[in-house]
């Protein structure tokens, strides 16, 4: 008798399973042991390749919430390690060192814990929001302590940063270009806060930015999105405004694709189905099967190098579009999702188990340089979002007609 082979969701599930287990045996355990300044110095931007913390690098907002994050979604994950102390240890230091007076956050500090840059960017405000509803969904004893945070960020982001016709400028007075992927960002954490917050004024800015992305950030013509836009949301001049990522257009579709379901929208998920034809028709290296970092508005290559975290954005639009589809068109998305897993591997062929590679040239092999904790966000992500969908699919086919 032969073993009869495995199908894709099966297969998916086998990978994902093993995915789970690196993040959970090495990788959570590594970044909060090496990864974490201690006793209170917040986290580490880069670990070496040989398991130790690159000391003394100039330390970016965004990194702190984003760790915070990834051990807030492990213990709801039920991961048993130290996932409570090293959330406070991110969020703690985050607050003490970038927190303004405003209630918004600075940009840069050294790792001394100077703030040294104290200038606007949306992207750390996203950040701030969506380690927020993170936590108060993990820690309901901090609930109200998080949501007055996170409403009083919205509200100065409404009353001085609200561009005249949707979204937000990227400062006060503003600066161009403005930009699409802090609001992809600022999505992400209303959609996080409305499931937390069901009542709060997270749903009317998630669908704002929702149709900011169809209606503007979204070519109207070939329904690729763009990255860079003038002051009235038109693409930037010159070559900045035909700018599209595969990566981003794979995270959009995950969004767009969330938010679709939820507010019965079939443009929102054809949309999403748009943006992820076009990253995986155009976006992916024939040669060394990953995604690229870039194209131009017609598809052609603009910058072959290939990062971890668009391979993870892959993953996840795949198996969240398998999600909302059926029968031969679900089981192409799951194949997809193979494929994303399938490159997500050689960046994780490290030394060390827990760490991973972040850049692989188009003309050379995967450099092998400090991995950045920046990633960390997207791969937790990536994985819980997987597991948990699969889970879904595999319950649902279970249900009795």
């Amino acid at each position: 008798m032969t073993d009869q082979p495995l199908s894709t969701t099966a297969r998916l599930t086998e990978e994902i399973t093993a995915l789970r287990r690196w993040l959970e045996e090495a990788a959570l355990p590594l970044w909060w042991e090496a990864g974490a300044a201690k006793p209170d110095g917040g986290f580490h931007e880069r670990v070496g390749q040989d398991g130790r913390p690159i000391l003394g690098d100039d330390r970016r907002a965004r990194v702190q919430p984003r760790q915070a994050y990834c051990y807030a979604a492990a213990g709801e994950n039920d991961w048993g390690g130290d996932w409570k102390p090293a959330l406070d240890h991110g969020l703690s230091w985050f607050d003490r060192v970038y927190r303004l007076e405003s209630g918004l956050y600075g940009n840069l500090a050294n790792a001394s814990g100077k703030l040294i840059d104290p200038s606007f960017d949306l992207y750390n405000q996203a950040f701030a929001l969506f380690a927020a509803a993170q936590t108060a969904k993990v820690l309901p004893e901090r609930k109200g302590e998080m949501r007055e945070r996170a409403l009083l960020i919205l509200s100065i982001l409404k009353a001085q940063y609200a561009h005249p016709v949707q979204g937000f400028e990227e400062d006060n007075p503003p600066r161009y270009p403005l930009c699409s992927n802090p609001h992809m960002h600022l999505f992400e954490a209303m959609l996080a806060w409305e499931k937390v917050d069901p009542s709060g004024p997270w749903t009317a800015v998630a669908d704002e930015i929702a149709d900011l992305a169809m209606s503007r950030f979204i070519d109207q013509g070939n329904g690729g999105l763009r990255e860079f836009f003038d002051k009235d949301w038109m693409p930037a001049s010159g070559e900045d405004g035909r700018i599209m990522e595969p990566g981003h257009q794979f995270e959009w579709a995950w969004l767009l694709t969330r938010w679709g379901l939820l507010r019965n929208s079939f443009d929102a998920v054809k949309a999403a189905k748009r943006l992820f034809e076009i990253a995986e028709s155009h976006g992916i290296c024939p040669r060394r099967k990953v995604a690229v970092m870039s194209l131009l508005d017609d598809f052609s290559p603009h910058d072959r190098l290939a990062r971890f975290w668009p391979q993870t954005e892959w993953l996840k639009a795949a198996i969240r579009l398998a999600s909302a589809t059926e029968g031969e068109e679900r089981h192409r998305y799951l194949t997809s999702a193979l494929r994303a897993v399938v490159a997500i591997q050689p960046f994780l062929d490290t030394q060390i188990r827990g760490l991973w590679f972040d850049k692989w040239p188009d003309d050379a092999p995967i450099i092998e340089e400090p991995a950045p904790a920046s990633t960390f966000y997207h791969i937790v992500c990536a994985i819980y979002e997987a597991d948990a969908v699969l889970k879904a699919l595999k319950s649902k086919t279970a249900e009795p007609r």
